[in-house]
């Protein structure tokens, strides 16, 4: 099974500018957040070697949230070489993801 990508300031960048990425901003804090926590592991290993999937913790990296304009938790956004081009926030079903992934594929 895949294992999501923690994003930091330092490899956010270089993970992201090519493919597709999801990235999900999060915190341990966060209810909803721990609800698609297991969902996030599984589209990890669903997605391995086709999409990357990542995850981005806001009370670490403050900087990449206010960047993304992050403002509830959690936010999704999908990314195609390093663009933006959609974003889903609050907690989604797993078949919205992957239907979303499947999209930009």
């Amino acid at each position: 099974m895949g294992k999501y990508i923690e994003l930091t300031s330092a490899n956010f960048d270089a993970t992201t500018k090519e493919g597709v990425s999801l990235v999900d901003f999060w915190a341990p804090w966060c209810g909803p957040c721990r609800m698609i926590a297991p969902v996030i592991d599984e589209l990890a290993g669903d997605f391995e070697g086709k999409a990357n999937i990542c995850k981005v913790n806001t009370d670490e990296e403050q900087d990449l949230a206010v960047k993304y304009g992050i403002r509830s938790i959690p936010t999704i956004i999908f990314m195609k070489n390093g663009e933006v081009v959609d974003q889903l926030i609050g907690a989604t079903s797993k078949q919205a993801l992957i239907d979303k992934i499947n999209s930009l594929l």
